[in-house]
């Protein structure tokens, strides 16, 4: 039964159709306002892809008009749908059935203005794609895309490949792509938030630049969890979020689980912001931030449960200038899942140049609690007011030549039997406990710490 209020509304919309819902649908919370019943322009459930032609003509039609598509619930095939501009396509949540039929792609769009699409379900099948594709939703040029409430699976690439976009992509749940789940490249004013990203063979979301730059992305509120690394590497896939010469993003709130390598890794991202983020069970580093950036705060994450917790490094590369503050790191581990030709594993936070580390919490880690400098690799460090306890070494500190300064002041160390503060050249302890001679080395300053 058509509701009284959605009746005596169709009935105001004169030539516009909206559609009938049927008993025991769901309301939708969307705008039907003058929406084109496809059913009433012969594309409707069932059959096999042959209906493809008219579904394109009804999008190209309705997006002239400036109107919205509203699909009823069923399975629709189709294949090589061009989305024009001004695409606006809803279905009933979880009952309206996009199903690729194969042969080439299913969603793409080039150079378009606006794309919207809403309450569908997606489903690639693990069909094969075409090299003119990168994801079963593929998308470049479009200034506003929104994807919300959508369920998108079974992609033999991506599941949303998004090219110079902007616009938002917010509370779909996305899962067994066989590459990404959401690879946003070149991106200009794009928000990914509160999505369920379950299951993806190579990464969760990717924030990537084909050069370094202002970006601006924000991904906040996503549930992230069981992103593998098929491809393998030593980093470059297998993370839950990950930031690749991208300028200005924020990755605050999200809830990672299950990655292979890294929950949050920002490579060559200057001023990023990695904030309020819960990190369970990473393969390899945590939370890295590394390579070529200036810039970045590391502030309030929980992360329990990774090889290394949070690094912020490469300052032979240009990494500098951060701040990691209030997180708590704990139950680390000494394997990774490759074998390391550096520091290796097991220490909770690492930073090189430029940056304070304060008011931290480290517990269970087997090789350092904290780790400054590499080699000559360290500059301009202060590491105040942290507790470190349940760890070998609370603070191993570079005092290879030509290290710059670092200040050690206020922190306490407990249960550390191989010493509270020690130095060491490269991988190789080369002192005793240094809170029993503190002034040992210039470049260090040490102070006020407690040990136990």
């Amino acid at each position: 039964m058509v509701s009284r209020r959605l009746f005596l509304f169709s009935i105001g919309l004169g030539a516009a159709a909206v559609p009938a819902l049927g008993a025991g649908t769901p309301f939708l919370n969307v705008d039907l306002r003058g929406a084109i019943d496809a059913s009433a322009h012969g594309v409707r459930p069932g059959g096999d892809d042959r209906k493809s032609k008219a579904f394109a003509k009804l999008l190209r039609d309705a997006a002239a008009k400036n109107l919205p598509v509203y699909l009823p619930p069923g399975d629709y095939h189709v294949s090589n749908i061009e989305l024009p501009d001004n695409t606006r396509l809803t279905g009933v949540p979880g009952a309206t059935r996009i199903l690729y039929g194969g042969g080439g792609h299913l969603f793409a769009g080039q150079d378009v203005t606006s794309v919207v699409l809403e309450n569908l379900v997606i489903d690639g099948g693990n069909r094969w794609l075409d090299e003119t594709v990168q994801g079963l939703v593929h998308l470049g040029g479009a200034r506003e895309v929104r994807i919300e409430n959508c369920e998108i699976k079974g992609s033999a690439k991506s599941a949303l490949y998004l090219e110079r976009c902007g616009g938002r992509i917010d509370r779909n749940r996305i899962s067994g792509a066989a590459d990404f789940a959401v690879y946003a490249i070149e991106s200009s004013g794009l928000s990914i938030s509160a999505n369920t990203i379950m299951e993806c063979a190579n990464a969760g979301i990717l924030v990537h630049r084909w050069n370094k730059g202002p970006d601006g992305t924000i991904v906040s509120g996503n549930r992230i969890a069981q992103i593998a690394a098929t491809k393998g590497g030593t980093g470059e896939y297998g993370n839950g979020i990950n930031i690749f010469r991208a300028d200005d993003v924020m990755v605050t709130n999200n809830h990672v689980s299950h990655c292979a390598f890294s929950a949050i890794r920002a490579n060559a991202g200057s001023n990023v912001q990695i904030a309020g983020n819960t990190c369970l069970n990473s393969g390899e580093t945590a939370i890295y931030s590394e390579f070529g950036f200036q810039g970045a705060i590391v502030n309030g994450n929980l992360i329990d449960g990774a090889a290394n917790g949070i690094l912020i490094v490469n300052f032979n590369e240009g990494g500098r200038l951060a701040t990691v503050t209030g997180n708590v790191v704990r139950n680390l581990r000494l394997e990774g899942p490759y074998v390391h030709d550096g520091a290796g594993f097991g220490f909770g936070i690492a930073v090189e140049a430029d940056t304070v580390v304060s008011g931290n919490t480290v517990e269970n880690a087997p090789k350092y609690g904290l780790m400054l400098g590499w080699g000559p690799f360290m500059r301009g460090l202060v590491v105040n007011g942290n507790l470190v306890r349940g760890t070998p070494v609370g603070c191993a500190v570079t005092v290879v030549e030509g290290a710059g300064s670092a200040l050690i002041s206020g922190n306490i160390f407990e249960e550390t039997p191989q010493g509270a503060i020690a130095g060491y050249r490269w991988n190789e302890r080369a002192t005793g406990e240094l809170s029993d001679e503190p002034e040992r080395f210039a470049h260090i300053t040490i102070e006020r710490n407690r040990t136990g």
